[in-house]
């Protein structure tokens, strides 16, 4: 593999691991852990093991002087989590240009080295569905293209690049990055699919209602804890990636949700919560 290629795959693995709180068991990610919380077990740990043996033939990765010990392992894996080790670039600061690739989506790169992670799966019939039902409790506004929920207890579905629809979009409830608005205090739980064939995607909910930065993994702030889901690979013959978060909207605002892989919110995956 041509080094340059080998470097952008490992600046995409740093920030596709950043924040990443393992795509274990049901595949629910949190705010980002502290360094102790990246424990080299567990599925994702193995995943990765597999995933960095087959990029280097097996063999150790940034190694040697590099202080960090060979990338394969328990060490490289706390360093690739943004442990207490990490470099400045993994604590909010943006990767340089050769490290992401910048000939093409970071997201195609992140996709296919995590296609076949653990977590669990839906069908193509699974996700059209799930993407038009809509949430209990859930009042639609579709003209004004609006989910209002007024319990305390909130579940929906959010389809990334939903089949037959917009590519680099959401379709929750059969509508197109929908504006929500939830009651304070609500308990809320997404499900997030992700039916792109070629590229990974997430969601987070985002401390502000700006569009963020090219690369909100590293440079924003989650707005309640647990309201992130980094990313999920490609679909694979097994079936689309799914994952589901879950937070308390603990305080009233108006804030953004959207897809945390680099450049993507730009494209169009992001729309508003409002909470309140």
């Amino acid at each position: 593999m041509k080094s340059a290629r080998l470097a952008a795959i490992l600046g995409t693995a740093a920030v596709t691991l950043a924040g990443l709180a393992a795509l274990a068991g049901c595949g629910t990610t949190t705010a980002k852990a502290p360094a102790a919380a990246a424990s080299p077990s567990g599925p994702a740990y193995s995943y990765y093991r597999a995933m960095m043996g087959r990029l280097n033939g097996g063999g150790s990765m940034m190694g040697g002087g590099s202080g960090y010990g060979p990338m394969i392992g328990a060490a490289g894996f706390r360093w690739m989590m943004g442990g207490a080790a990490a470099p400045a670039w993994m604590r909010g600061h943006h990767l340089p240009g050769y490290m992401m690739g910048t000939a093409h989506d970071p997201g195609k790169v992140m996709g296919a080295l995590w296609a076949n992670g653990p977590g669990p799966r839906v069908s193509p019939a699974q996700a059209a569905r799930l993407g038009s039902l809509t949430p209990a409790g859930a009042a639609l506004d579709r003209a004004a293209n609006r989910i209002t929920f007024t319990g305390t207890s909130v579940r929906l579905v959010a389809v990334a690049s939903p089949p037959g629809g917009r590519d680099e979009t959401f379709r929750i409830a059969g509508l197109i990055n929908p504006a929500i608005t939830v009651k304070t205090g609500a308990r809320v739980s997404i499900e997030i699919i992700n039916a792109d064939p070629d590229t990974a995607h997430g969601l987070v909910i985002t401390a502000g209602h700006r569009t963020p930065s090219w690369m909100p993994m590293m440079t924003t702030r989650t707005a309640f804890p647990g309201a992130a889901l980094w990313l999920l690979g490609n679909p694979t013959s097994a079936g689309m990636h799914a994952g589901t978060l879950t937070f308390t909207a603990s305080a009233p605002g108006t804030y953004r949700y959207l897809c945390p892989v680099p450049g993507h919110a730009q494209k169009g995956l992001a729309g508003t919560l409002t909470v309140g």
